[in-house]
Parts: structure tokens; C-alpha cells; sequence
């Protein structure tokens, strides 16, 4: 559905129900094997597709209710999966980029967790320039590296005070 001037229906975000179980977890393959191989490497996305745990992260929280969907004109083009104080995991449809979706999505995110909580957070990859720029353009704060095994990650936050 698109507007009488041509332009696509402004975006909706939605709980997602269990019968989007496997279109979200296409557009999460998708995303992942479109855009991390710049900062992850082949090697490592296809290690992580091959396990099947994004299908399984995406369903365990869809069966929580944790899970959101970003809808424009009737498709599912993003997912958002906030559980607790934190943006677990947001991704954009690759072929949708760079149409603000990303930033819609993300203030949904807020405006859902931050009436809850006093301070949201997530967690990004380091070497994700993308997002990094992204999450500091929308006025996230950069925290301080994590440390764990695998890919090098900084925690971003967001306050109420900083609206």
C-alpha cells in the first residue's frame, strides 16, 4: 500500500505472533549474511548460520514475546527483540536500508522500554561502523568495551534524561 503520492505507507511496529516465526528468521539470516561479513569475515557468518543459532535465538525469544516486527506496506522489513532494559536485537531487511527504518525501529524501542526503566542498553560490534555511527547519530552512549570471548562488543545506553 503506498500513499496517494507514490511513497510507500509510513511503518508500523507490531508484536510479533508465532505465524511470523520463519519470515523473521529469513530477514535475520538475511541480515547477517548481507552485512556482517565486512566486520566478521566469511568464515565466522557462516559458522554462525550453519548453527542454526540465530533461527534459535529469534524463536526463543518470539515464544517469550519479546519479539517486534517492523511492517511497511504490508512486509515484515525489520525485528526488534527487546527483553528487559535492553534492545537485544534490531535489524533493518537489508534491501530497506538507509530508508530511516532503522531510526523508526529504534525509537519504538524506546519509547517501549524507557517508561519501564531509567537507563535501556545494547551492545554492538566493535568493528560494526555502521551501527556504531548509527547508535551515536541517535544519541546513544558509548560505554565501555565488554569482555568476552568471540568479537570485540561496546555497550551503548540510553536515559530517560536524555530523552
Amino acid at each position: 500500500m503506498t500513499t496517494a503520492q507514490g511513497r510507500p505507507a509510513p511503518p508500523t511496529v507490531r508484536p510479533a505472533p508465532l505465524e511470523d516465526l520463519g519470515a523473521l528468521q529469513a530477514l535475520a539470516r538475511r541480515t547477517i549474511d548481507t552485512c556482517y561479513r565486512g566486520f566478521l569475515g566469511d568464515e565466522a557468518v557462516d559458522w554462525f548460520l550453519g548453527s542454526g543459532a540465530s533461527d534459535a535465538h529469534v524463536k526463543t525469544h518470539l515464544e517469550q514475546g519479546g519479539a517486534h516486527c517492523l511492517v511497511q506496506d504490508g512486509r515484515i522489513v525489520g525485528l526488534s527483540i527487546l527483553d528487559g532494559p535492553t534492545v537485544d536485537l534490531m535489524m533493518i531487511d537489508p534491501e530497506h536500508h538507509r530508508r530511516g527504518l532503522g531510526g523508526f525501529l529504534l525509537r519504538h524501542a524506546e519509547e517501549t522500554l524507557l517508561p519501564r526503566y531509567a537507563t535501556v542498553r545494547l551492545e554492538t560490534f566493535t568493528s560494526n561502523t555502521a551501527a556504531v555511527s548509527f547508535y551515536e547519530a541517535c544519541g546513544w552512549l558509548r560505554g565501555e568495551p565488554l569482555e568476552g570471548e568471540g568479537p570485540d562488543k561496546v555497550e551503548y545506553t540510553r536515559s530517560r534524561a536524555a530523552g
